[in-house]
């Protein structure tokens, strides 16, 4: 079975604003207040999308969630019309005006775990849409991501798309930020299927003890469980002998890697990871070069590049790609280009015997800013050709469908938006009408709350 591994970026929302409401990310705490330009980061993602198409990546996207999140703030008690219920809600909980007005949803490494028909027992195309158990505004993301994923992969043939896990303290899942699919046909079965790395930052069965290694995070909270990664493997059909489990290493969490693409990335036969990114890195190399084989390539970085660096510049929250020649492509974000310490090390993979890698740095700040790299802006899903054509073709990234979505984005966007700005009814009417659009341009129909009230 032959697979083309396709990117679906998750487009910036109109809403796109500093909250700083992420507890264990660095940057969306330290940017928390500022003003956001929404037009800029939405173009900013836009050309990131446009430059790996354009290299023959294969590139879709995702449309952004619904801002205000309206359902969210009847279940909590604020009543009336829409504007009336934001004017409610900005006089008595400024927070929660923020949460639901977060554009979250752009970060979509966060919205699903997918799993290809190669690697799944009834051999459809599986996802997971996480529930993001953990924070308030990122939890009221699971439902809308499911009935994306719905109209997007439609054909249930070929797709299958589960309902998020049960938001429970043993449940935690934060989607494909915590999962990483690696393969090498020479070694792994059948063409095509692949080796998963699940990394988990708490074994909620043993959290009086901190997890299966006795270790657990002080400062900041363990997002992700080993139960839930589990019960994803499950549900997809996947073969558990195929599955490495490995716990993220504390230190690495409370350093601010608040999911594991913070300290690692991988494809392919290749990981790249950060000295300190597991709690056991000798057993989870280990585990993978059993299942790989002698071409699996693990690259650590460390020594000069501390914990610091890699939260700061984002380094391992690049895109790895594996182009058409069988070489290797990083997409690293600037940032990592101006620390004199990440861009030496991107150099030294660059000349690394056998690897054949190539990088370089895109500008995606805005999103820098609010605490996501390049991979947290995209959902990495394999697919065969059969699949890619079952795809809702208007969510795939053409040079034409992405110079209507730049014209869009220029018609509605704002230039600047502070957080006084959230309280503003005449936002919230903005970004439903530049929704409400949108979903014509894509061609999937109906699928926000607002437009079936």
């Amino acid at each position: 079975m032959t697979l083309v591994e396709a990117n679906f970026d998750g487009l910036v929302g109109p809403t796109h604003n500093y909250a700083g409401l992420s507890l264990g990310n660095v940057a969306a705490s330290s940017n928390a207040g500022r003003v956001s330009k929404p037009m800029a980061a939405a173009l900013e993602g836009l050309a990131k999308m446009r430059r790996l198409a354009a290299m023959g990546v294969v590139q879709g996207l995702l449309p952004p969630h619904q801002r205000p999140h309206l359902p969210t703030l009847r279940a909590l008690g604020f009543a009336g019309t829409p504007a009336q219920m934001i004017a409610k809600c900005a006089k008595v909980d400024a927070v929660l005006l923020a949460q639901v007005y977060s554009a979250s949803s752009m970060w979509t490494a966060n919205a699903a775990t997918v799993s290809p028909g190669a690697d799944t027992a009834d051999g459809r195309v599986h996802f997971t849409p996480a529930n993001l158990r953990t924070m308030l505004h990122r939890s009221i993301e699971a439902g809308q991501t499911a009935r994306v994923l719905r109209a997007v992969f439609h054909d249930e043939r070929q797709f299958a798309i589960h309902e998020p896990l049960p938001c429970s303290d043993a449940m935690g899942d934060e989607g494909a930020a915590n999962h990483t699919r690696l393969f090498d046909d020479r070694r792994v079965g059948k063409p095509g299927a692949g080796v998963h790395l699940f990394v988990y930052g708490v074994h909620h069965a043993g959290v009086n003890q901190g997890s299966a290694t006795g270790k657990r995070p002080r400062k900041y909270p363990a997002r992700q469980t080993l139960e839930a990664s589990q019960a994803v493997a499950r549900r997809h059909g996947l073969d558990m002998k195929r599955c490495v489990f490995a716990q993220q290493n504390p230190e690495a969490i409370d350093a601010g890697a608040f999911h594991n693409d913070v300290v690692c990335v991988g494809t392919g036969r290749v990981l790249v990871y950060h000295a300190r990114a597991f709690a056991d890195n000798v057993g989870v190399l280990k585990q993978l070069r059993a299942l790989l084989g002698a071409g699996f390539e693990a690259v650590e970085v460390g020594g000069a590049v501390t914990l610091k660096d890699a939260v700061g510049t984002y380094l391992f929250n690049s895109q790895l790609l594996t182009l058409h020649n069988r070489t290797y492509h990083l997409v690293a974000p600037a940032e990592a280009r101006e620390n004199a310490r990440t861009r030496k090390a991107v150099e030294a993979m660059g000349t690394r015997r056998g690897l054949r890698l190539s990088a370089e740095f895109v500008d995606v700040r805005e999103s820098m800013r609010n605490g996501g790299g390049p991979a947290c802006l995209r959902l990495r899903v394999p697919l065969t050709d059969e699949q890619l054509q079952a795809v809702t073709q208007g969510c795939m990234c053409t040079s034409g469908q992405l110079a209507r979505l730049e014209a869009w984005v220029k018609k509605h966007y704002r230039e600047t938006l502070a957080p006084k700005d959230l309280a503003d009814p005449a936002l919230m009417r903005e970004s439903f009408d530049a929704l409400d659009e949108l979903t014509g341009i894509l061609g999937i129909g109906a699928v926000y709350p607002f437009q079936h009230e």
